[in-house]
């Protein structure tokens, strides 16, 4: 990979009986906003802390930009991190917070200096140089943490799930600024997350993680629209899983297929059915939730199992979404929105799996 950041080869981690990652292979380009997403003890905070240094991998190499950096010390690696809890000095000032470590490296004073008033103003904390963290809000200390390591310039910058002490505006806020400032320094980006709206917001690419391995690495639309288990399809947003019996009797066929909750279309009962190119189930609205400017229906199929659909608030108020609970309805999709669930661990369009 010419512009290669980061190169995994057969990465391996045991603590003890505990094999906490169990062969990752990984690019991540230069210059690229990569997201490791999974569940808690998925491993994809170790792998980050072996780029970083911090931990040794049992097995495999870590290289970055094409050299293999896996014996190599944290501060012989050009990469920085940046954590949950910022880890800030409270004695110190902002601008001394940001300057430190180009302190340790014994950065003269005034470009050290100039290259720390830089950083803040990248990250739009001008004017804060002489606050103490006490004195800023959480959005504001995590800038702090960002400054603090951008001001070293690395290659890589490795963030393990920096926003997980904000509110969710602030959150929300946050990922779009931190997505503005990657593109305006030009850094590769390692962002390890749980959550998935984060990763898709503001990642190039994501991968996801399960047990140790990777199950997909593809870009935010593949891993959302081509889940390619049923792990990444049930772990990344919601999605319905069509198997066994309904598979049978409402697309005529076996195997398990994936179709997301938005994709399909409430049909009242005696309403208008469904076109040639859609299926559509028959069955019982179990639960409504209103949630504002979306609704969840939870609908029991008569071919048994169970789906999700999710429609926009466009022109209905909560009381009338509510009074459909009970009520018997029609779930309708077009066929391109399903996806075959193979068993080779990899997700097909069904007119692919099935021409």
């Amino acid at each position: 990979m010419p512009d290669q950041a980061v190169g995994l080869r057969g990465l391996r981690k045991s603590f003890g009986s505990v094999e906490a990652v169990a062969g990752v292979d990984l690019d991540v380009a230069d210059g690229e906003f990569f997201a490791m997403l999974g569940p808690s003890g998925s491993g994809k905070t170790t792998v980050l802390r072996m780029i970083a240094g911090f931990e040794s991998p049992t097995a495999g190499t870590v290289e970055l930009a094409g050299r293999d950096v896996t014996r190599l010390a944290p501060f012989e690696r050009d990469v920085n991190t940046v954590f949950q809890d910022y880890a800030l000095f409270p004695h110190m000032s902002v601008l001394e917070n940001v300057e430190y470590g180009l302190r340790v490296k014994k950065v003269p004073r005034a470009p050290r200096r100039e290259r720390a008033l830089e950083a803040l103003r990248t990250v739009r904390l001008e004017g804060f140089e002489k606050r103490r963290p006490a004195q800023l809000s959480g959005g504001q200390r995590q800038r702090v943490a960002l400054a603090r390591a951008l001001v070293n310039r690395p290659r890589v910058l490795l963030l393990d799930e920096p926003l997980g002490a904000l509110d969710l505006k602030l959150r929300e806020e946050m990922q779009i600024e931190l997505k503005a400032i990657q593109r305006e320094v030009g850094i590769t980006f390692l962002f390890v997350t749980h959550d998935q709206e984060e990763a898709l917001t503001m990642s190039d690419r994501v991968a996801v993680f399960n047990q140790g391995r990777i199950e997909q690495i593809g870009t935010p639309a593949e891993i959302y629209e081509r889940p390619a288990s049923a792990f990444v399809a049930g772990f990344v947003g919601t999605s319905n899983l069509i198997s066994g019996e309904a598979a049978r009797a409402v697309l005529g066929r076996e195997g398990t297929y994936s179709v997301r909750p938005e994709k399909l279309r409430v049909v009242a009962d005696g309403g208008e059915g469904a076109g040639p190119d859609e299926h559509s189930a028959a069955g019982t609205v179990s639960e409504v939730v209103y949630a504002g400017p979306a609704t969840r229906f939870v609908v029991d199929l008569d071919a048994g199992g169970r789906l999700i659909a999710l429609q926009q608030n466009l022109q209905v108020s909560s009381m009338d979404v509510m009074g459909l609970r009970g009520s018997r309805v029609s779930l309708v999709w077009h066929r391109r929105h399903e996806f075959a669930i193979a068993d080779v661990n990899e997700a097909v369009p069904r007119e692919a799996a099935h021409p």
